[in-house]
């Protein structure tokens, strides 16, 4: 099986709001409303600053997704990339789909000189936590804090 990972298209934005839909249920029992989804993944891929999608393509089907954030760093003069969103399709798991589009993502981080890849994963996702160590990344010595402004 080939596995292309390109960015996102705007034609890709359908398919990447039912993945996100479906993640949010999956991994953390959340109902989204698809519309504002839409409406979201649209914004991103028309403003590279809010972020910018990876795909993963088999036989030209949208297989997998992920969200590159940018944060700038002051402490080390550099880039920091938060990879979110991450979703692959349920017949083409454990097939290394999400390897392929982390590759990538390592790859482009390194020829832009990133910082540091980082992404945050749900306390519960014991088999996301297990595939992101398989690839060498290791748990961040930081929690994450929030305070919600707009009500879910």
């Amino acid at each position: 099986m080939e596995v292309i990972i390109t960015q996102g298209r705007t034609e890709d934005i359908e398919v990447i709001a039912k993945f996100q839909v479906d993640m949010a249920m999956e991994s953390e029992g959340t109902q989204l409303d698809k519309e504002t989804v839409i409406k979201g993944v649209t914004a991103a891929m028309n403003d590279e600053n809010k972020g910018l999608y990876y795909v993963a393509r088999v036989e030209g089907k949208v297989v997998g997704s992920l969200m590159l954030t940018r944060e700038w760093s002051d402490w080390n003069n550099g880039w920091y990339w938060w990879i979110q969103s991450v979703y692959v399709a349920p017949d083409y798991r454990r097939q290394g789909i999400y390897k392929s589009m982390y590759q990538a993502v390592c790859r482009d981080a390194k020829e832009q000189n990133v910082a540091q890849v980082r992404l945050y994963v749900d306390k519960t996702n014991t088999l996301g936590q297990k595939v992101y160590s398989s690839l060498g990344m290791q748990e961040s010595h930081y929690l994450i804090y929030e305070t919600c402004l707009i009500p879910n």
